[in-house]
């Protein structure tokens, strides 16, 4: 038999990733009464992320620089190979990107959000949305079959779209899935300790393989594929490909997690009434690299404004909140358009076209014509901006021709 509990929130939070805390922060810094519900024990664990993320984007949202441990290495070069170990590189006039510890930094946001005034309970699972009248009015808990009533319900639990699902909404695009595989190693050889080393082709199919450098000598060894078992192409990084295997030779692998990404764009409605999505249950990612961090966290914050306005019409109806759709829309859908076009594009190059193209940008000096970049994360943005440039006009012709021929 359900409990009820007397005290009712006014928002409750399912999950406590950086999506989910940093809404809960500022609906709590809005002076409203919000409860988080994570299922792990530990906030940040398991860990599913690589963490490298924009130093621009974080210090546009308040969060750059950071407390001492959280920050792990900082970037301003990156190296692409194609599978035969064709290279090409691009060196920035100063640092662009940067890599986090990930459970320190899910746990500094959730500390930030219970210093504002939320509510955090850890170790709990939400069972089931509690809906009525096509309205969803809070949550049921599994552990004591309690429920938990709201007026709005912010649903922020990641990949799994369990609960989503539960609204009928339309949820995650699983033909846009990547399944990846992230671990760490106790150590690389001949890297640049402040180089990004990205693989790109059958190395992994439909997305990329990646190599993050700590300062102390280990690493961060992962990639995505869309098809087939991601361990396996991880086996054949490490062993067959050119200049992988030397830099990571007599490597042990310390740690292992799997997880999906979504590259399929945000889904079409993120809302309903007494309902919104925040993070990668709502597909906000970013279609090329697969980075959902800041996308994830400037939907969070429309969301906690939209939840807001709702609250203080007393009207918490489809209708009102379909104004976080439009507000997210506006923030994301030019550069979405764009990444979801050059996602398609890199996923249509065969081995032979990556040398082409990477020997291509060497000849032209297309590294030379990003160095001035900031702006990773809103890449249409980014590529307006060094659109005129000589050599980009030359590599935009060349990769338009490519496009075309592999798409018609």
């Amino acid at each position: 038999m359900m409990q009820q509990e007397n005290k009712q929130s006014n928002i409750v939070i399912i999950g406590a990733g950086p999506a989910g805390s940093y809404t809960a922060r500022h609906l709590a810094m809005l002076g409203i009464k919000t409860d988080v519900y994570e299922e792990h024990h530990k906030i940040g664990l398991p860990s599913h992320c690589a963490g490298h993320i924009s130093i621009h984007s974080l210090k546009k949202l308040g969060y750059y620089p950071l407390p001492k441990g959280i920050i792990e290495n900082t970037f301003n070069a990156a190296n692409f190979y194609s599978p035969s170990g064709t290279k090409f590189s691009i060196h920035l006039k100063k640092p662009v990107t940067c890599a986090l510890n990930r459970t320190k930094f899910d746990q500094y946001i959730a500390d930030q959000a219970k210093q504002a005034g939320a509510t955090f309970h850890v170790g709990s699972t939400v069972k089931s949305l509690q809906i009525e009248n096509n309205y969803v009015k809070g949550v049921n808990l599994q552990d004591n079959n309690t429920i938990i009533p709201s007026k709005i319900t912010i649903d922020a639990e990641g990949i799994s779209s369990r609960l989503l699902r539960q609204t009928k909404l339309g949820g995650l695009d699983r033909k846009g899935l990547v399944y990846a595989v992230e671990t760490e190693i106790d150590q690389v050889h001949d890297v640049e300790p402040h180089a990004v080393e990205v693989y790109m082709g059958s190395s992994a199919p439909g997305f990329y393989a990646w190599l993050i450098p700590r300062p102390d000598g280990t690493a961060k060894l992962g990639l995505a594929t869309n098809h087939g078992n991601p361990q396996n192409y991880l086996k054949n990084l490490m062993t067959k490909h050119p200049v992988a295997k030397k830099q990571v030779k007599g490597a042990k692998i310390i740690t292992t997690n799997y997880h999906a990404i979504p590259l399929a764009g945000p889904i079409s409605q993120a809302y309903s009434n007494g309902f919104l999505a925040v993070g990668d249950v709502a597909s906000q990612v970013k279609p090329t690299t697969g980075g959902g961090v800041i996308f994830g966290l400037t939907c969070g914050k429309i969301a906690a404004d939209v939840a807001k306005t709702a609250l203080d019409l007393g009207d918490v109806s489809a209708k009102t909140l379909s104004l976080y759709q439009k507000r997210c829309n506006a923030a994301l859908n030019f550069d979405v358009t764009f990444m979801l076009r050059l996602r398609r594009f890199l996923n249509s190059l065969s081995d032979e076209r990556w040398d082409s193209v990477l020997r291509f940008c060497n000849r032209f000096g297309v590294g030379r014509a990003l160095s001035d970049v900031e702006e990773i994360d809103y890449q249409g943005r980014m590529m307006m901006h060094v659109a005129t440039k000589p050599a980009m006009i030359a590599a935009l012709g060349y990769f338009g021709l490519l496009y075309l021929f592999a798409n018609p």
